[in-house]
């Protein structure tokens, strides 16, 4: 009977329900495949991802999946099976558009390699990765030990205790993620900016300047704007419930790329405020569209970035957004919110409470 309720709530778009045994379901399926497939090593492959594309699979058959299951099997086991199959189809998108990456990646170090030591090709490589990687030490590790000390895979493995086959996974990584596209744009034709980002001060190292400006949320600036606390009646606040708007409001909601606005604050954009269905993507009516449910917190922030560009190119506009990716599609405020901290200074964009209890 427990079952049946859930996928009742599931298919009416509860988000509570959504994120108490959707997620719930999805992460105990997706240990079981990452043992077997190593997906966290792979692109593209990592829980948000998977889980998001297999929502959006139910959601386009209107839960169906779930709604004619065989009674006599449990839901758990029932959902782990949806989900593999969703595994299956993203390896083999994943095998084939990766099926040339050994050859890139081999070209890609022999031309750092090849580099003269006052290039400084190997040391802006591991920045690069440090920056990318800032909340993963075994990855920064990993990156250290290859581009600047030289190490073998099989070294680093011994070195720290893990498989020489995790390590391998773990380079792939890198390389697809961050050392291919940063030596193709910077380095590119000899087109490489000596400064490379870098800003000097007489008082900070060079390293420390690169990494500061590389991290906003730590750089000398922000650390210092976090310790001034400001007035409480100065945060700009978007109201917890908000059923109806002035002309001058747009109401900012987390949505999908499909533009289903099937559920959430998505329905109310679509039933009061002017969204589109099948427009997953910008201002649409009294309304403004983020997607959340493609993959990863790094797959929203560039949609982030462009509605705060938008907003500042429109200071009639009054935007009130929403607590976006923190419904069904599972996310935390602690996830979402630092992608608007470059929001708090654009005085015409009203974040959720929930969001300034993590960016103030």
């Amino acid at each position: 009977m427990e079952d049946e309720l859930i996928v009742k709530k599931l298919a009416s778009y509860d988000s509570y329900y959504t994120k108490e045994y959707f997620y719930k379901y999805c992460r105990k399926a997706y240990a079981i495949f990452d043992r077997k497939y190593h997906l966290r090593y792979k692109t593209g492959l990592d829980f948000h991802s998977l889980a998001h594309e297999y929502y959006i699979h139910l959601m386009t058959h209107d839960f169906k999946p779930l709604l004619d299951r065989p009674s006599n099997v449990k839901l758990s086991t029932w959902m782990t099976n949806g989900f593999r199959f969703v595994v299956l189809d993203a390896l083999k998108a994943y095998n084939k558009e990766f099926a040339n990456l050994s050859d890139v990646s081999d070209d890609i170090m022999e031309y750092i390699r090849s580099g003269e030591p006052e290039d400084n090709m190997m040391r802006q490589v591991c920045m690069a990765i440090t920056r990318h990687y800032m909340h993963d030490r075994i990855m920064q590790e990993i990156g250290s030990m290859i581009f600047y000390a030289g190490f073998s895979q099989k070294e680093i493995a011994a070195e720290l205790g893990i498989t020489p086959a995790a390590v391998n996974q773990r380079y792939k990584k890198i390389m697809n993620e961050v050392v291919t596209p940063y030596v193709i744009e910077n380095y590119a034709q000899g087109t490489y900016d000596t400064e490379c980002g870098i800003a000097t001060a007489s008082h900070e190292s060079n390293e420390a300047v690169a990494f500061y400006d590389a991290a906003p949320e730590f750089s000398f600036r922000k650390r210092v704007k976090s310790f001034c606390i400001m007035p409480k009646n100065q945060y700009r606040t978007t109201p917890d419930h908000i059923s109806s708007l002035r002309p001058d409001e747009v109401f900012v909601f987390g949505s999908n790329l499909m533009g289903m606005h099937a559920g959430g604050a998505a329905y109310v954009a679509y039933k009061n405020f002017g969204a589109v269905w099948g427009n997953g993507v910008g201002l649409q009516g009294q309304s403004y569209a983020i997607p959340t449910m493609q993959g990863g917190v790094e797959t929203i922030k560039p949609y982030v970035d462009e509605f705060i560009g938008f907003a500042k190119q429109h200071p009639e506009m009054k935007f009130l957004v929403t607590p976006i990716g923190c419904g069904i599609a599972g996310f935390e405020p602690i996830d979402i919110a630092p992608l608007f901290r470059d929001a708090t200074d654009v005085e015409n964009v009203y974040l959720p409470e929930s969001f300034w209890d993590i960016l103030r």
